[in-house]
């Protein structure tokens, strides 16, 4: 990729305020993607419920932000567990970071492309000759992979798009400094119509419904820790009493909500918009148990090795995965 644009605002200026549990249990510390928000509320319900303190656990919440990469954190021993996107762990992974995935609470994905409707984009294939905002971070490579499979270059060439590196925030769109923008169904999309935009001026392309989702926020860990029979053992408790705190969570969306508004110390949370990001949130946990799909890695799988020229991985990953975990943790 070759032309990249860079949006004029910046991200949100991050407190660098821990959630910890007060129990003198194993510590275990959880790296999150973003910042504390209700993507995240699973964990910070079996915090907050004592979840894990009931398992013997003694759990640091680290929120993440714009310039904090999950993967690096881990690979500088900064955490015990990072949240990212498969396909971002699985480039690390083959760059050398051999980080494996012991858990998966999100089933479907969030990630969509939100377009003004008055370009004249209907459909994919209209993309072309556009801007479109793209998260990177290892955000993009999804994106990536879907303009690949559409054969529409990246590189702002003739028949192509324009990219532009997207801060996390919905002001691209809503300045025209982008036609499209990358947006989740649970969180940036809401801040589009929050802005006064009304829906019928959109149109959306979810990653599901055009073949390429990918898995999002699954748990990791580095695989050296795996052989260590007392941190396995750890994770399995951890998993267990984060499960837990999801479910609790999807049949307790607001109250969920209300707890991660307990957590913000930065105050840039809404109670409107944490619940409304609850409700969403919920759906795509639900039907997850915890235990990673190998049919949804798979997919992923393929969905990243059909990248032309330039795919996100280049070769069938070995040992990116493990069901151990979820096995004990379930059983």
């Amino acid at each position: 990729m070759k032309t990249f644009l860079f949006g004029a605002a910046s991200a949100l200026a991050l407190s660098t305020v821990v959630a910890t549990s007060a129990s003198a249990g194993d510590a275990v510390t959880l790296q999150l993607k973003w910042v504390t928000q209700a993507q995240f509320a699973g964990y910070y319900v079996a915090l907050d419920k004592g979840f894990y303190e009931d398992e013997g656990l003694d759990v640091t919440i680290k929120p993440g932000g714009p310039d904090i990469a999950p993967a690096q954190v881990i690979a500088g021993g900064g955490a015990d567990v990072v949240l990212d996107w498969l396909p971002s762990a699985l480039a690390s992974r083959e760059k050398g970071l051999p980080i494996v995935n012991i858990a998966q609470p999100y089933k479907s994905s969030g990630m969509m492309l939100t377009c003004w409707k008055d370009t004249g984009i209907t459909k994919p294939e209209d993309l072309r000759g556009k801007t479109i905002g793209v998260w990177f971070f290892g955000n993009e490579y999804p994106f990536l992979s879907w303009m690949s499979k559409l054969g529409i270059p990246t590189d702002g060439s003739d028949g192509g798009v324009t990219v532009l590196k997207q801060g996390f925030n919905v002001d691209p769109l809503l300045q025209r400094q982008a036609d499209c923008i990358s947006t989740m169904t649970y969180n940036e999309y809401w801040q589009v119509i929050d802005a006064g935009v009304s829906p019928d001026e959109l149109i959306t392309f979810k990653y599901e419904d055009m073949g390429v989702a990918t898995l999002e926020d699954g748990m990791y860990v580095m695989e050296d820790n795996l052989k260590d029979p007392a941190f396995v053992d750890e994770m399995v408790r951890f998993v267990r009493a984060s499960m837990k705190g999801w479910k609790w969570a999807e049949a307790n969306p607001d109250d969920a909500a209300m707890i991660v508004l307990d957590y913000d110390e930065t105050g840039a949370q809404t109670e409107h918009h944490q619940k409304q990001m609850m409700s969403e949130v919920a759906k795509l946990t639900a039907g997850s148990n915890g235990a990673l799909d190998p049919a949804d890695y798979q997919r992923t799988v393929e969905t990243l090795l059909s990248g032309g020229s330039d795919p996100v991985i280049t070769k069938e990953p070995e040992g990116a995965y493990t069901l151990e975990i979820t096995d004990k943790a379930l059983n």
